[in-house]
């Protein structure tokens, strides 16, 4: 039986993957949110977001998985989800992920644009430590308040009562219920 294989070449996607990525904007496939970070990329065709998904999958035992948006965002333009663990390492993992792909972009890391939190920030290591939620038991605490608040918005909104949580406020309990995982 012959196989056929095809790799990637030095520059094989220039001009086909834009210089911006986006975090924990789509819900994992893989798992919970808050055990899984989502990273997406933006491409310029299908068959470049099937290389691209290959070439993740094959690559890098730390991706849970990597897959294609259902269809095209707009014209022209599809979505590449690459899931990881939600540890201390991502943000290292995503710039390394960046700066291996500019063998086939030509596009440098310090070109990128990394969307966290509806925010656009330049993608520098510690600026991804601090903005992506890197402890899973700390992204189910901080995601609880945005809801409340959210919730809480809307009651304002219907003129009921706000609700207060049930949950602690203070920063130093959040900060230990985060380290001990609860």
């Amino acid at each position: 039986m012959t196989m056929l294989t095809e790799s990637l070449n030095y520059l094989d996607m220039e001009n086909q993957i834009l210089p911006y990525i986006s975090v924990d904007e789509y819900a994992a496939k893989m798992g919970t949110d808050k055990d899984i970070v989502t990273v997406t990329f933006t491409v310029k065709s299908k068959l470049v977001a099937e290389d691209l998904v290959t070439w993740f999958e094959r690559g890098y035992e730390y991706i849970l998985d990597a897959s294609i948006s259902e269809g095209e965002l707009e014209a022209g333009k599809w979505l590449v989800f690459v899931e990881m663990e939600r540890r201390s390492w991502v943000a290292r993992r995503i710039i390394g992920l960046i700066t291996e792909l500019e063998t086939l972009t030509g596009i440098p890391a310090g070109e990128y644009t990394v969307n966290i939190d509806a925010e656009d920030y330049p993608l520098e290591l510690e600026i991804m430590k601090q903005k992506i939620i890197l402890n899973p038991a700390k992204y189910e605490i901080e995601k609880e308040d945005v809801v409340d608040a959210e919730l809480n918005e809307m009651r304002n909104q219907a003129g009921l009562e706000h609700k207060e949580s049930d949950k602690p406020k203070d920063e130093y309990i959040k900060s230990i219920q985060a380290a001990a995982g609860i």
